[in-house]
């Protein structure tokens, strides 16, 4: 006879259906958020960056002019970190992709940080900071309206959401949740999917309806097969690619304990504005931003640009990343990540032009983002995206799966949070 605790786990399939509907419209919620704080960056982007550098005489992007607006976001994002409600949230060189959530009062200073952030050309992407606003949003809004729904569920929503609006496509939700495999191991992976890959899907088919010139990938031409010979060449390319994301692994945290030194968030983000615009100013235009437009301009600098010039481009994002991801400035690492990888694809390409440029530029990408983001399938995924090209899959899980065995037990591009001041004695608790 079958006992109570034997008896197998029945997922309440009435509550998936009564959960479709609300995660359906938080998943639009999510792509609206997104294009709406991205519009208003845009807009004031093109303020700052061509009718505000008319007006004081300068080209938009001169050495002088990036230096000033660089120098300039910094101390603009430093104001609000130091006098917003919460600060706009903890320091991001310190969490995860996916946090704890943000109590609401938090939020309105989050989000104007970001977009200044996306407006003054700062290398850093939107993933974290808006994924912390809808996890905060939905999250609050989620268990006001449904109490008997808990906190962990709405933030799978709000993250799926988010991440299916960024990249245009639930897939890249679906992968990144089902490696983190939270929630109820008793219940099947895909039911626990199932809410929060309705707001995936709602949210990358709202982003695709509202957003014509949608798309990550990036010209390379049609792949040739070469055989095993590319297999080979792709591993090695991973590889390096994945060790020049382990300089910025280990990079990342002395770059940032020798930013917490400057101690207020004010000094500490416009050192930090100061070292881009210098950075950007070397780099030109191409280096700056998050890095998606950029890396999609990278095909039409292939005529006049060097193996040594793309190796450049690759290594200055690179540091510009290490800068603005330890500085203070609220954004994500994994755009200007992404733009490394395809700008060093392009350099191994020019350097050895029988090296077939798809294969060279989607396994560099997946070797640096597994080193970044200790995420398999998120890397396989971006790979993907910027070289859709399925003849070439095998090639790029092969080379995503030699580059986790090169990172794996490597320290992670986070830094330790600061410990916690010591309680005084007497101090009510």
């Amino acid at each position: 006879m079958t006992t109570l605790d034997e008896a197998p786990f029945r997922v309440p399939v009435s509550g998936l259906i009564k959960l479709a509907i609300p995660a359906a419209v938080m998943g639009i919620f999510c792509s609206l958020s997104l294009l709406g704080i991205s519009a208003v960056a845009d807009h004031l982007s093109s303020w700052m960056w061509d009718d505000l550098s008319d007006f004081f005489g300068f080209e938009a992007y001169s050495t002088a002019w990036i230096i000033v607006m660089l120098t300039v976001t910094g101390l603009l994002v430093g104001l609000v970190v130091r006098y917003a409600p919460g600060h706009a949230g903890p320091d991001p060189a310190t969490i995860q992709l996916v946090a704890e959530p943000l109590k609401p009062i938090v939020l309105p200073g989050l989000a104007v940080a970001l977009i200044l952030m996306l407006a003054g050309g700062v290398s850093l992407g939107p993933e974290n900071p808006i994924i912390g606003i809808n996890v905060g949003i939905i999250v609050w809004v989620g268990l006001k309206l449904f109490p008997r729904v808990n906190a962990p569920v709405w933030l799978a929503i709000a993250v799926a959401g988010t991440i299916g609006a960024m990249f245009g496509t639930p897939v890249a939700a679906a992968l990144l949740l089902s490696e983190l495999d939270a929630g109820d191991r008793r219940i099947p992976l895909w039911d626990r999917l199932f809410p929060p890959l309705v707001a995936a899907t709602t949210g990358a088919l709202t982003t695709m309806q509202l957003t014509t010139d949608f798309s990550l990938s990036v010209d390379v031409g049609t792949y040739v097969d070469g055989g095993l010979k590319d297999l080979g060449l792709g591993i090695l390319i991973s590889l390096g690619a994945a060790l020049v994301g382990l300089v910025a692994v280990y990079l990342f945290v002395p770059f940032h304990t020798a930013f917490q030194k400057l101690k207020h968030p004010v000094l500490m983000l416009t050192v930090g504005g100061l070292l881009l615009g210098v950075l950007g100013a070397i780099g030109g235009e191409v280096t700056l931003f998050k890095g998606l437009k950029q890396m999609q301009e990278l095909p039409g600098l292939a005529a006049t640009t060097t193996a040594a010039g793309f190796l450049v481009f690759a290594v200055i994002k690179l540091f510009a990343l290490l800068v603005a991801g330890t500085s203070g400035f609220r954004g994500g690492r994994i755009f200007p990540t992404l733009f490394i990888g395809v700008a060093l694809g392009f350099a191994v390409h020019q350097a050895w032009p029988s090296v077939s440029l798809p294969l060279a530029v989607g396994c560099a990408s997946a070797g640096i983002v597994v080193a970044a983001t200790r995420n398999g399938w998120l890397s396989l995924f971006m790979a993907v995206a910027v070289v859709p090209q399925t003849v070439l899959l095998p090639a790029f899980l092969l080379a995503t799966l030699v580059a986790w065995l090169l990172v794996t037990n490597r320290p992670e591009l986070i830094a330790p949070k600061a410990p916690e001041p010591p309680a005084q004695v007497g101090a009510p608790v």
